[in-house]
C-alpha cells in the first residue's frame, strides 16, 4: 500500500467575536499527512449509504489521529462518514462537501 498523496486534515477552533464586523470568526487548524487515497468498494457503498454517492473515497493512513472536522484532497473538501482504528493505521471513509 502507498501513501502517496498528501492529504489535509481540516480543524475548525472556535473564534472570538469581531466588533468590527459584527461577526464571529472561525479559525481552522489546517496540517497534512501521507495517506493511500482510493475509492470506495461498492459493498461498502451500499451498507453505508444505501446507494452509490458520487465523490466516496477510502483513505488510510499511518497512526492513529484525532477525527478532524473536514479532509482537503487536492481541491476538493470532505467529511467524514465512518473512521476506523487498527492495530497501526486508521481509515477513514469520506464523502464530497458540494461546495
Amino acid at each position: 500500500m502507498r501513501y502517496d498523496q498528501k492529504v489535509y486534515f481540516v480543524k475548525r477552533i472556535p473564534g472570538s467575536y469581531d466588533p468590527k464586523t459584527g461577526n464571529y470568526t472561525d479559525k481552522e487548524h489546517v496540517f497534512s499527512v501521507w495517506a493511500s487515497v482510493m475509492d470506495t468498494g461498492t459493498d461498502m457503498l451500499n451498507l453505508l449509504y444505501d446507494g452509490i454517492p458520487q465523490g466516496s473515497k477510502t483513505l488510510h493512513v499511518i497512526g492513529h489521529w484525532k477525527q478532524p472536522d473536514l479532509i482537503r484532497i487536492d481541491d476538493k473538501t470532505y467529511k467524514i462518514d465512518l473512521t476506523r482504528k487498527l492495530r497501526t493505521k486508521q481509515t477513514f471513509i469520506v464523502s464530497e462537501v458540494p461546495e
